[in-house]
């Protein structure tokens, strides 16, 4: 087993005095732009403390070794798909709520890229704006969770960190964004020797990948699962999946978790079609799949807004919902129950959830080991969006 490199560690007006050949009194002089050294000295400093990436604190409780009573959450997502989801919205609820309790701050910043937010904790960590960290949307190839443990910044992972198999799962859903189809026997890699679908997220038991980060686990495989079965049992046979973005673990494994149930059920298709969240693509994606020669009977949706939005271009093309095409929210929230009808949805506590992993960083920054927590299991609200298929 390859060994872990050592963790990085912050300059100090220590390192840089040494190196300057100066006094630490010197440093500060010179770095908080005060009198007591010439502009010689100052400029050495300067170029010194630059050099080795040294960054002020922006708290003066780190200044005296105390924290920055401060932890940091970035989503790199478009900033534009985030105003209309509500998931994130509750889940930082959750959060604040056990922050308030600790007296703890959140910093939150939105970013373009997974670059860019790697860049901004390399930022944070050098100006000690944060005492760790909550990491959302973890990626089939994710370069965060190393950077983290290589700076040992505290962590929590919500969602879990993209796990074995989720590269394949990812061939139901291609780079151009159009819908695959996957038949029965493209599924036989996400089952099991008895023939039973891999719906377990994480092993009983499993440990933490990194001293000082811990993972909670929502299981994914498992709610797809409960929607298979579910319209599997009203008749459906040909279901769509309207997913979310392609690089992110947990529509991997959503995607493989519906091929699974697709050779299992014995479903005659079973596609998966990205998108960025958002209600217009979530819109263009339903027009394509009901365009296909055998559009399905039933669309599975990543969230409220895109099933929403799906709803109403199926009631546009003069279809009804659920007379021609039934429709299923992966998130429950007020928007499925203020359309037309109201839609059935896959519903968990998302508030809870975010209580959850700010618990799980709170005891890592108490010195706590890392560890793997489960939420507890969604649960599938059947409403009047979904029954069965024409001709059943």
């Amino acid at each position: 087993m390859e060994e872990r490199r050592a963790r990085a560690r912050r300059p100090t007006m220590k390192d840089i005095a040494r190196r300057a050949g100066v006094s630490e009194s010197a440093v500060s002089f010179a770095l908080n732009d005060r009198p007591g050294v010439s502009e010689a000295t100052r400029e050495r400093v300067r170029r010194v403390a630059e050099h080795l990436g040294w960054r002020p604190s922006t708290a003066a409780r780190a200044l005296s070794g105390e924290g920055a009573a401060t932890v940091g959450l970035i989503l790199a997502r478009p900033a534009a798909t985030l105003g209309v989801e509500s998931f994130f919205l509750q889940l930082v609820s959750g959060v604040q709520q056990v922050l308030a309790e600790r007296q703890l701050g959140l910093l939150f910043q939105v970013v373009e890229d997974v670059e860019a937010e790697c860049a901004t904790y390399r930022r944070w960590w050098a100006e000690h704006r944060v005492d760790g960290v909550l990491v959302v949307d973890p990626r089939t190839t994710d370069p965060r969770p190393g950077l983290l443990d290589s700076l040992g910044l505290p962590t929590v992972v919500i969602g879990g960190t993209a796990d074995e198999g989720t590269a394949d799962a990812m061939g139901a859903v291609n780079a151009t964004g159009t819908a695959d189809v996957t038949d029965a026997t493209g599924a036989a890699d996400a089952m099991d020797a008895t023939g039973a679908p891999d719906a377990t997220d994480v092993p009983e038991g499993a440990r933490a990948a990194y001293p000082t980060m811990s993972t909670v686990w929502a299981d994914d495989a498992g709610g797809m699962a409960l929607i298979a079965g579910h319209l599997h049992a009203l008749g459906h046979r040909r279901v769509a999946h309207i997913a979310g973005l392609p690089n992110l673990a947990h529509t991997a494994r959503r995607v493989r978790s519906l091929r699974a149930e697709a050779a299992r059920l014995g479903f005659t298709e079973a596609r998966s079609v990205p998108t960025d969240y958002s209600d217009a693509e979530g819109a263009a994606a339903t027009r394509r799949v009901l365009a296909e020669p055998d559009p399905p009977t039933a669309i599975v949706y990543d969230n409220d807004v895109m099933a929403a939005a799906g709803a109403a271009v199926i009631t546009a093309a003069g279809l009804s919902v659920p007379g021609d095409v039934s429709v299923v929210s992966w998130e429950d929230s007020v928007l499925c129950r203020v359309v037309h009808p109201w839609l059935t949805a896959l519903g968990r506590d998302t508030i809870a959830f975010g209580r959850t992993a700010a618990e799980e960083l709170t005891a890592l920054l108490d010195g706590g080991a890392a560890r793997v927590a489960r939420v507890p299991p969604p649960e599938l609200i059947v409403r009047e969006s979904t029954a069965p298929p024409p001709g059943r």
